[in-house]
């Protein structure tokens, strides 16, 4: 799923191509992609785009009377931007004409998870918002206190968006990674120095990641967002080595995903027990990486 960083990247993108734009046609190729049926698609038509902006992992493409597109590309959906009279293109899930160019989403797979919302108003915006903090905008105080109103492990709390806004899978394995922290260490017993660490690692990740997605696009349609990325530490690399230590890499799958971190450099070689493989395995799951 395209997070904070790659959903700035895009919003950026989206800003130079489209605001002051009218929007001259909007097409779906399945009416499951829009969730709303008030105010109508139809009425965007003609009104001109007056800013794009981030709401934490979604888009929201504001225009003229106050209304505003809201774009959740789940996991597998993507954008894309073809220049009027360029050949070829993606056929998408939605197609948005404007005058310069055609803004398409797709999404890869059967799995339909991808959703178009219009609203009036920014305060109907406030539920597509999920009340996550942002952290690149936080303190470290505002930080610990959202962090300690909930317990759950920090893993589980850097993804929930009613308390983070804009993290998700990956890149929480890469904060985490960069903290040298156990994603399954609960966040009421962390200390005051683990929550500044974990606070410092959160912000250079996010940045970082940011700053690189921005400079790989350069003046260009950001084109390969992916979760899974050769530069990242841990996210994504089971059994390759460790970039720190050279410690294979773990995992913990469940449902839809696995979270991956280094045993060496986050668990004290401890391995994680992987809910179905431990299970099965019993007492021949080894419990540290020197017996695995």
């Amino acid at each position: 799923m395209p997070e904070l960083p790659d959903i700035t990247v895009y919003v950026e993108a989206l800003r130079t191509r489209i605001v002051g734009q009218p929007i001259e046609e909007i097409r779906l190729s399945t009416p499951f992609l829009l969730r709303t049926v008030e105010p109508p698609l139809a009425e965007l038509v003609g009104k001109r785009v007056v800013g794009v902006e981030r709401l934490g992992k979604r888009i929201a493409i504001a225009a003229e009377d106050d209304l505003f597109i809201v774009l959740h590309l789940m996991i597998a959906g993507r954008l894309h931007w073809k220049t009027r009279g360029a050949k070829g293109g993606r056929k998408g899930l939605a197609e948005i004409e404007f005058p310069n160019g055609c803004l398409t989403l797709t999404e890869a797979g059967t799995k339909r998870r991808a959703s178009l919302y219009v609203v009036r108003g920014r305060a109907n915006l406030e539920p597509h918002t999920r009340g996550g903090l942002e952290v690149l905008e936080a303190t470290r105080d505002q930080f610990a206190d959202r962090l300690r109103s909930e317990s759950h492990t920090v893993k589980r709390s850097l993804t929930d968006p009613r308390l983070f806004s804009g993290i998700g899978n990956s890149f929480s394995d890469e904060i985490l990674h960069r903290a040298r922290m156990s994603p399954m260490k609960l966040t009421g017993r962390l200390s005051d120095d683990e929550i500044t660490t974990l606070y410092d690692a959160t912000k250079s990740v996010l940045v970082e990641w940011t700053d690189r997605l921005r400079a790989e696009a350069g003046d260009a349609f950001p084109e390969k967002v992916t979760a899974f990325r050769p530069e990242m530490a841990v996210h994504g690399k089971f059994m390759q080595p460790c970039p720190v230590c050279g410690t294979p890499v773990q995992r913990i799958r469940y449902a839809d995903n696995e979270t991956n971190y280094c045993p060496r450099c986050q668990t004290d070689g401890k391995l994680l027990a992987d809910r179905a493989l431990s299970r099965l395995l019993k007492q021949d799951w080894p419990k540290n990486i020197d017996e695995l």
